[in-house]
């Protein structure tokens, strides 16, 4: 061993970081069957971080040196300047992530590759870039993580792997069926204001009573209107002015207070009559929601029928109903 060394110092001084970094690997794979030889394997395997760093295999340099540096007690404080120095360049090019994994035992793969060894705390230097961390045990559902960071980024990741649910429990038996079941509760009838549909009925209601109390409103007003035109009519006669006074030019101006009457009786009247249909279409379409079939709603059809017909003449306004209960 002593020889590899000595021709891993030669070519380090001379600059052959090739020959240097396969000399000292070989030398700290030597001293790893030697156990009293930890002191002399930290340094070499600084030694070796520091030659694959000039080599710019930076993961590996980052890797050897922190190893070496933990070992600390063994180095002079020369050699752990040295160690020290080459770990913070080589740390600039990497990631460096911080990892505790629970439980300790748990292997972890980098990109699908076993680190080989298993410890609670990691110290991982990582390229930049998207990286994949996987934790696993027996008995424990895996861990995944996703590292994505750039050159000279510091990550802490926190793994723990929760213990698989137990299986194979038996199930309970299930209950033996009763000699005389009861008989099956019988569906109540769902009430007419039930779901959407009653809603509906409602809003149709209460149209059908604004329809209804404007229409009403409207034929006051045209009835008072018309009562008015009737009085100033009655007036004109009365006066002795004839009835055609206002069809054939000059117009007196009681002509046109007569004209603005009988525009806003018609104009009345008409939103009436509109108003009061509309009240009675919207209140038979409520009523006829309540014996129509809505077989969406109900699991047997209803076998009444009831159809409603809205009726208006110029005497009068009403609906007709016919049909089968």
């Amino acid at each position: 061993m002593k020889d590899l060394v000595g021709r891993a110092r030669n070519a380090r001084k001379l600059g052959k970081w090739h020959e240097a970094y396969y000399a000292y690997k070989a030398a700290f794979d030597a001293a790893e069957a030697v156990p009293s030889a930890i002191g002399e394997r930290a340094e070499l395997a600084g030694e070796l971080g520091l030659c694959a760093l000039a080599l710019r295999k930076y993961r590996e340099a980052a890797e050897h040196l922190t190893w070496s540096l933990e070992q600390g007690h063994a180095l002079t404080d020369e050699v752990r300047l040295r160690f020290e120095v080459g770990q913070a360049r080589a740390a600039f090019y990497l990631v460096r992530v911080l990892l505790s994994v629970d439980p300790p035992d748990a292997e972890v793969l980098i990109d699908g590759k076993s680190i080989g060894r298993t410890e609670r705390i990691y110290k991982l230097f990582l390229d930049p870039g998207r990286h994949m961390v996987r934790a696993r045990a027996p008995g424990r559902e895996d861990a995944l993580h996703v590292v994505s960071a750039s050159a000279g980024s510091e990550i802490e990741i926190a793994m723990q792997l929760p213990r698989l649910p137990v299986s194979g429990a038996k199930e309970a038996p299930a209950a033996p069926e009763a000699a005389s079941a009861s008989p099956a509760a019988r569906p109540q009838a769902s009430s007419p204001w039930a779901s959407w549909p009653g809603t509906l009925r409602i809003a149709g209601i209460g149209l059908t009573v604004a329809a209804g109390s404007l229409g009403a409103a409207f034929m006051v007003r045209a009835s008072t209107t018309d009562g008015d035109l009737d009085e100033r009519n009655a007036r004109l006669d009365a006066a002795g002015v004839s009835p055609g006074v206002c069809r054939e030019p000059p117009k007196p101006a009681t002509c046109s207070e007569l004209t603005r009457l009988r525009r806003e009786r018609d104009l009345f009247a008409g939103l009436g009559t509109a108003m009061v249909v509309t009240s009675g279409l919207v209140g038979a379409a409520t009523l006829a929601s309540f014996f129509a079939d809505l077989s969406f709603l109900r699991t047997e059809p209803t076998k009444a029928r009831l159809a409603l017909t809205p009726t208006v003449t110029p005497a009068q306004l009403g609906l007709v109903a016919y049909g089968a209960w």
